[in-house]
This record gives structure tokens, sequence and C-alpha cells, in this order.
């Protein structure tokens, strides 16, 4: 996976040790978001998004766009 730097917006790459996730090449900031780690939610947060209309939301114009192609 490839991201975007948090700390200086450069295109960041796969690292290559034995740490998961990207590293950028100017900085040298890490991160795992777009492999998912760290970020999983209990059931409590999945309910609160339930009651949240802008989550909801979300979720209905994500779904839309699927329904699309």
């Amino acid at each position: 996976m490839r991201c975007m730097c948090r700390e200086c917006g450069t295109y960041m790459v796969q690292a290559e040790d034995g740490n998961l996730g990207c590293v950028c090449p100017e900085c040298f900031a890490r991160c795992r978001d777009c492999l998912g780690t760290d970020s999983c939610l209990t059931r409590e947060q999945l309910k609160e998004m339930k009651e949240d209309p802008l989550a909801a939301r979300m979720f209905l114009l994500n779904r839309e766009d699927s329904d699309n192609e």
C-alpha cells in the first residue's frame, strides 16, 4: 500500500524492513493507516456511529457510489 505523508504530504512507500507500514522518503515519518492496523472499533463505538447522522450519510453515499458502478 502507499499513502500520503501526514507530516509533509510526500507520497510514501511501503517500508522494506521489519516494521509494517509506510515510510516517507522525505521526512522519514512512518504510518500504518493504509494497512488498517490499530484501527479496530469497539461494539460501543459502532453503536454510536449508528446514531450519528453524518456517519450514516457517509455510509449511504459510499453504498450509492458502488451501486452506480
